[in-house]
C-alpha cells in the first residue's frame, strides 16, 4: 500500500469504532441525567452544576485542548520542523500551574462563569461586548473550523470517505453528543476520551519506533531516529533553521509564547470553563496540576509519530498527512482502537467549543438582553446557539482552511493578532486597580492594529516575536490611557482584597515535580 492511499479499516476495526461512538453517546446522556423532579437549569447545562471533581477537570482540560488541531496539526509540525513544536505543550504545563495559583482564586472568589462576565464586572459593558463578539468569531471561524477540517482529513484518509461527508458527520455527532447534557456530558466523559487518546497515542508512537528499529524495540527505534535526524530533536532553533520564523530560538522560552499560553490557558472560555465548574478552589487547582502532568506526556503522543514519519513515510504531499500515515502501521483491531481515540479527541474538543459558544451567547448576550427569561428558555437558547455554531463551522471549514499545509500554524498565526491585547486586559484587570475601560479598549484595538501593521511592515519578524512586541506596546498603551482617563465610579465590581494565593502542600510538591521534569527535558534536547 502506498502512503497516499487510504488505510483500510477491517470489519473488526469498524465494529470497535461504532461500539465506541454508541458507548460514548450513551455515557454522555447517562452522566448528565437529572434527578427525578429536577429540571436542567443554566447552571447545570453551562457549568455542570458547579460539581466537577479534580480528575474530571484535568482530563477535560486536556480533552478540550488535544484535538485534531493538536494530533494532526502538531504531528504535521513534528514532521516538518521536529521536536521544537513541543514547546507549545511543555510551556503549557508551566502555564497551567501559574493560572491555577494566581488567576483561579480571583475568578472563583468573584463567582465568575464566563470571561466576558469578568470583563463587564471589572471594566464595564463596552469591553464585554467587544470581546464577547471576538471570542464567538474566534471559536466558530478559527477553532471549530480547524478541528473539523483537520479531523475530516484524518477520517477521510483512514476510511476513504469523502472529506466533505466526514466533516459533516463529525460536526453532527459532536453536536448531538453534548446537546442534551451540556458541560457535564462533555467533562465527565472526557476521562474516557483522554484515557483512550493516551493509550492510542502511545501505541502508535511505540509501533512507529519499533518499525524504525526493524523489531528491535522502542528504545532502539528512538536511538536510530535520533541518530538519523538529530536536527528534528533540537528544542531551540537557530536563525539559520528554515523554520526559525515559526519558533524563533530563545523567544520560545522567554518571549511571545508566554503570551500565547497565558491567553489560552488562563482567559479562554472553553478552557477555563472547566476550572470554573469545580466545586471549590482546591479541587480546581488539583485539576490544573493533573492537566500539567498530562501536558508533559503529550509530545510523545502528538509530536513523536510525526518525527517518526520522516523515516517511515518520506515525501508526503502535506505535513498534516503524517499522523494518518502512521496509522497504516497498526494491526487490525488496534487500528480501530486508535481511530476511535482520534475521533474521541475530535469529538471531545468540538463539543467543548460548541458548549462555550452556547455559554457566551446565552449568558453574556441573551440573558443580558432578556433578564426575565426563565431557566428552561436559557437552556433552549444555548442549544439553538450550538446548532447554528456547528452549521456555520461546517460550511466555512473548507474555504478558510483548505489552502493551508499546517493547520496548527494557521491557528497560532490568526489568534496571535488578538492575543497580546487579551493578556494585557486580563492581567491589568486582575492585578492593577487603576486599569479602566478606556485603557482596556485601547489595548484590544491597539493589539489588532499593531499586529497588522507589523505583519505588513516587518514580514521577516517571527510571529511569536511579533506577539511579544505587540504585548509590550499594548501594555504601555493601556497603562498610559488608564492614567490619563478617569475611572468610572462603580465600574469595578471585582474583589481582590480578600483573595488568598497560598496553595496546599500537595499542589506545591506536584508543581516542583513538573518544573523538575521540564528542566530535565530542555537540558536533554536543547
Amino acid at each position: 500500500m502506498g502512503w497516499g492511499e487510504a488505510v483500510q479499516l477491517s470489519t473488526l476495526d469498524l465494529a470497535i469504532v461504532i461500539a465506541y461512538l454508541i458507548g460514548i453517546f450513551v455515557l454522555a446522556q447517562w452522566v448528565s441525567r437529572e434527578k427525578g423532579g429536577h429540571q436542567k437549569d443554566a447552571k447545570d447545562y453551562f457549568l455542570a452544576g458547579k460539581s466537577l471533581p479534580w480528575w474530571a477537570i484535568g482530563a477535560s482540560l486536556i480533552a478540550a485542548n488535544i484535538s485534531a488541531e493538536q494530533i494532526i496539526g502538531m504531528s504535521g509540525s513534528g514532521y516538518a520542523l521536529g521536536l521544537a513544536i513541543a514547546s507549545y505543550e511543555w510551556m503549557a504545563a508551566l502555564t497551567l500551574l501559574i493560572v491555577g495559583k494566581f488567576c483561579l482564586p480571583i475568578f472563583l472568589r468573584n463567582g465568575i462563569y464566563t470571561m466576558p462576565q469578568f470583563l463587564e464586572q471589572r471594566y464595564g459593558n463596552s469591553i464585554r461586548t467587544l470581546m464577547g463578539v471576538f471570542w464567538l468569531g474566534l471559536y466558530v471561524f478559527v477553532n471549530l473550523t480547524s478541528i473539523l477540517w483537520l479531523g475530516s482529513i484524518a477520517v477521510a484518509r483512514v476510511t476513504g470517505m469523502d472529506q466533505g461527508l466526514s466533516l459533516a458527520l463529525l460536526g453532527g455527532f459532536a453536536l448531538l453528543y453534548q446537546l442534551y447534557g451540556g458541560l457535564k456530558a462533555v467533562a465527565l466523559t472526557d476521562i474516557v476520551q483522554v484515557t483512550l487518546l493516551v493509550l492510542g497515542g502511545l501505541l502508535i508512537a511505540g509501533l512507529s519506533l519499533d518499525r524504525i528499529s526493524d523489531g528491535a524495540g522502542v528504545v532502539a527505534g528512538f536511538q536510530k531516529l535520533y541518530a538519523t535526524h538529530p536536527g528534528h530533536f533540537q528544542m531551540i532553533l537557530t536563525p539559520d533553521n528554515p523554520f526559525y520564523k515559526d519558533l524563533p530560538g530563545l523567544s520560545v522560552l522567554l518571549g511571545g509564547m508566554w503570551i500565547m499560553n497565558i491567553s489560552y490557558w488562563g482567559f479562554n472560555q472553553y478552557i477555563i470553563q472547566r476550572a470554573l465548574a469545580a466545586k471549590d478552589l482546591q479541587e480546581a487547582q488539583k485539576g490544573m496540576v493533573f492537566a500539567a502532568f498530562l501536558k508533559l506526556l503529550m509530545p510523545v503522543i502528538v509530536v513523536l509519530p510525526g518525527i517518526a514519519a520522516v523515516m517511515l513515510a518520506p515525501g508526503l504531499e502535506k505535513p498534516d498527512q503524517a499522523y494518518p500515515s502512521m496509522m497504516a502501521l497498526l494491526p487490525s483491531g488496534v487500528l480501530g482502537l486508535v481511530f476511535a481515540a482520534l475521533i474521541a479527541a475530535i469529538v471531545a474538543s468540538l463539543a467543548s467549543k460548541i458548549n462555550s459558544v452556547a455559554t457566551i451567547v446565552t449568558l453574556d448576550f441573551y440573558a443580558k438582553a432578556r433578564p426575565q427569561a426563565d431557566q428552561a428558555r436559557l437552556v433552549r437558547v444555548g442549544r439553538i446557539a450550538a446548532i447554528i455554531a456547528i452549521a456555520l463551522a461546517i460550511l466555512t471549514a473548507r474555504p478558510l482552511l483548505g489552502s493551508f499545509d499546517q493547520g496548527f500554524q494557521y491557528i497560532q498565526e490568526y489568534t496571535g493578532f488578538f492575543t497580546p491585547g487579551i493578556v494585557v486586559i486580563f492581567l491589568l484587570g486582575l492585578f492593577w486597580r487603576r486599569a479602566n475601560q478606556a485603557g482596556a479598549l485601547a489595548a484590544a484595538i491597539g493589539s489588532f492594529g499593531l499586529s497588522i501593521v507589523l505583519k505588513l511592515a516587518w514580514p521577516s519578524l517571527p510571529f511569536i516575536d511579533r506577539v511579544g512586541l505587540v504585548f509590550l506596546l499594548a501594555l504601555a498603551l493601556a497603562v498610559v490611557i488608564s492614567l490619563l482617563t478617569p475611572k468610572a465610579p462603580g465600574s469595578d465590581l471585582i474583589r481582590t482584597d480578600d483573595v488568598g494565593y497560598a496553595t496546599t502542600a500537595s499542589f506545591n510538591v506536584a508543581s516542583l515535580g513538573v518544573v523538575a521534569i521540564l528542566v530535565a527535558l530542555y537540558a536533554t534536547f536543547w
